[in-house]
């Protein structure tokens, strides 16, 4: 019973957030405009989590995660708008086209490494923006309108936890061990008879994939989406929510994407000046903690599972 002790903790605290937003959400506490903010901070950290398998855990610095993003949500919108598609073959579609376009671009480009690595994806992000920029059927310039919203806070929380589970447990596997043995040393990993290139591969599918599936939960909550919304900035936001959480760390990535999503909201007050504050802020945070919030450390469970522990063993 003791080695479920986590898993149930885990669960029971993951139900009880959920229920006590829900509850805040229906009784008008949470309002309609925080709620969305919500709803983006779910599909942020999804974003985040993603890249942290790339940038984080495998040492590959990537500029491009909005271009799977595009592709993801450029794909569920096409087909709830054109094809009325449910909305599972959608966001399935989206992971699969956008993890099929990171096989691609990611075979050649993966043979490079630092910052040559990291232009060709901001290439391939531009490229991808460019394209859609220059298909009429998929709205050109203007974008496309009229998408229906189909992901709710149920779902995109939910979500979010599901890949939180699968990243951790692919970091915790034999396979997350080689990635992040290509983080510390590929030259060693290479003599120890790592694949490092096929590892290296494999992480930036499933993270291609991954983003993906964000881009069609988020396609298909703002009802709207242009060419813009997937622009080069939109990369360095989510790699700003990796290097402030900590690379390599999931917890930091969930913390940071989520009050990095909150803070420019909460700064509207300050109107103009909140494009000086937000700045500042990250400036701050980067000299005083070089390695983000958490560095690679992960928030445990174990006070907690202790206590649980130290209660029965009193009661017995």
């Amino acid at each position: 019973m003791k080695k479920y002790y986590k898993s149930i903790i885990c669960i029971a605290v993951v139900i009880a957030v959920y229920f006590v937003l829900d509850i805040l959400m229906k009784e008008r506490v949470i309002s309609n405009y925080y709620k969305r903010i919500i709803i983006l901070s779910c599909i942020n950290v999804i974003l985040a989590v993603s890249l942290n398998l790339i940038t984080g855990f495998t040492g590959q610095l990537c500029l491009g995660h909005s271009g799977f993003m595009a592709i993801g949500a450029y794909t569920a919108a096409l087909l709830a708008t054109k094809f009325q598609m449910p909305f599972v073959v959608n966001l399935l579609a989206a992971g699969l086209l956008a993890g099929a376009a990171a096989l691609l671009i990611g075979i050649p480009t993966l043979k490079l490494t630092g910052d040559y690595f990291a232009i060709t994806t901001l290439g391939f992000c531009e490229i991808i923006r460019i394209i859609i920029t220059n298909i009429d059927y998929l709205g050109g310039p203007r974008g496309m309108t009229g998408i229906p919203v189909k992901t709710n806070f149920a779902i995109a929380f939910f979500m979010m936890v599901l890949v939180i589970i699968v990243i951790r447990n692919i970091v915790h596997s034999a396979q997350g061990r080689a990635m992040i043995s290509i983080k510390e040393n590929e030259i060693a990993s290479e003599a120890m008879g790592i694949d490092t290139r096929k590892y290296k591969i494999l992480a930036f599918v499933i993270a291609g994939v991954i983003a993906g599936i964000a881009g069609g939960l988020y396609s298909q909550y703002v009802n709207f989406i242009d060419p813009k919304s997937f622009n080069f900035m939109k990369s360095i936001d989510i790699v700003i929510f990796v290097v402030v959480g900590g690379m390599g760390s999931i917890s930091g990535s969930v913390i940071s994407a989520s009050i990095l999503t909150f803070l420019p909201e909460s700064l509207r007050a300050l109107q103009d000046f909140r494009l000086i504050v937000y700045p500042l802020i990250l400036i701050v945070l980067m000299i005083f903690r070089p390695a983000g919030l958490l560095g690679t450390k992960e928030i445990s469970l174990k006070p907690i599972i202790n206590l649980f522990k130290k209660k029965k063993q009193i009661q017995n």
